[in-house]
């Protein structure tokens, strides 16, 4: 039996051992209370409940954790919610991300797609291209997935990975909400000088990036493949005939393109360079100024044949803006793009310098309100 010491001496350590645990259990309950806490209510194990926690692109889940097949990861509620946007230099998109919404193109070689990405809600141009094509045009689409691959410019459309798969091509691409200055030109008899500056300028832009940082001759300029959208930008596509030329003052010589924007050099078969892309561009801003294209037929009933135009472009004089109904800067603008003989037009570089595209930019002028106004577009991101 212990003494009345001893029981005393063992009261004061069971006392010390008990002050000490309850020390270190609130310790450990403020650490807890610190740590995020993870909270996991798995579903019922039933096929329409669980439905809700997955994802269409295969992404399990519940609050703030998300699982798939790259892991296990926690993230903010507001991460969840609004997930940060595809970016051009991302490489890990599949086919398999994107629901499709509806065809909003077609050509010879395929069709165009609106697609919608099923994490971001991010909408895209899908453009599919069946492989089962003669050689040549096989070849021009290896040379427009170089274009596309390669091209990293704000007034160029962005191409953000391409496919091949089951017998097709298929290139992921920047969507431009507003289609193109073809479709806008459809909307609107014509475009003042003011908004065609602003348009020009970017396009402009967009044409010496390709020929002075890229060596490419785009070939086929046209109002179809300038593409616009709600928030005002202009952006060039379509590489699909584009030329990759060895240096900035190569030549090519083949004839491919549309011919009613062809630079009289090219119809002839002869060699050509960067400024036969600064003859469309004179054309294409001379028809959205006056509303039809500047070559007239001798017809009423159109052009006999393809021959006759190209006859016209090459034999007759160039087309000019009429100076009752233009500024004077407007007309030497088309003047200077339009000149029969490639070394007597401006490069693109020089022409925004011009004055018709200076004129205006202390105007700052919005062509994100003129296109919305002029034709309403869908918001879409």
């Amino acid at each position: 039996m212990a003494s009345p010491k001893e029981e005393e001496e063992n009261c004061k350590m069971s006392q010390s051992k008990e002050l000490s645990e309850n020390k270190q259990r609130k310790k450990t309950m403020n650490k807890g209370a610190l740590a995020p806490k993870l909270k996991l209510s798995l579903p019922p194990s039933d096929e329409a409940s669980l439905s809700k926690f997955l994802t269409e692109s295969g992404t399990f889940k519940d609050g703030d954790l998300l699982v798939n097949r790259h892991g296990v990861r926690i993230v903010s509620q507001s991460e969840v919610e609004a997930p940060a946007l595809i970016q051009p230099s991302d490489n890990q998109l599949s086919l398999a991300d994107f629901d499709a919404v509806q065809v909003i193109g077609k050509g010879n070689g395929g069709i165009v797609r609106l697609v919608q990405h099923k994490w971001t809600g991010q909408f895209f141009a899908l453009k599919v291209i069946q492989m089962n094509i003669e050689e040549s045009a096989r070849k021009n689409i290896a040379q427009e997935l170089k274009i596309n691959q390669s091209s990293q410019c704000p007034y160029v459309v962005v191409c953000y990975q391409s496919f091949y798969d089951n017998g097709a091509v298929s290139i992921i691409l920047e969507y431009m909400d507003g289609g193109s200055l073809a479709d806008f030109m459809k909307k609107v008899p014509k475009i003042p000088e003011p908004c065609l500056a602003a348009i020009c300028k970017q396009v402009l832009k967009g044409l010496w990036y390709l020929h002075h940082e890229k060596h490419i001759i785009h070939r086929d300029l046209k109002p179809s493949n300038l593409l616009i959208n709600h928030r005002g930008e202009v952006k060039i596509t379509d590489f699909g005939v584009s030329a990759i030329l060895e240096s900035t003052s190569g030549l090519a010589n083949t004839f491919i393109g549309t011919y009613n924007y062809m630079s009289p050099e090219r119809i002839l078969g002869g060699n050509y360079g960067y400024r036969s892309d600064i003859w469309s561009l004179g054309l294409v801003f001379l028809e959205c100024a006056t509303g039809h294209f500047p070559y007239s037929p001798p017809q009423q009933g159109g052009w006999a044949n393809v021959y006759e135009l190209m006859e016209t472009i090459v034999g007759q004089p160039a087309p000019r803006a009429p100076d009752d109904l233009f500024s004077p800067e407007f007309c030497s603008f088309i003047a200077a793009c339009v000149q029969k003989e490639p070394k007597d037009r401006l490069s693109a570089n020089e022409l925004m310098a011009h004055p018709f595209i200076t004129k205006y930019e202390d105007l700052e002028i919005d062509l994100a309100s003129y296109f919305n106004s002029a034709a309403p577009l869908p918001a879409m991101s």
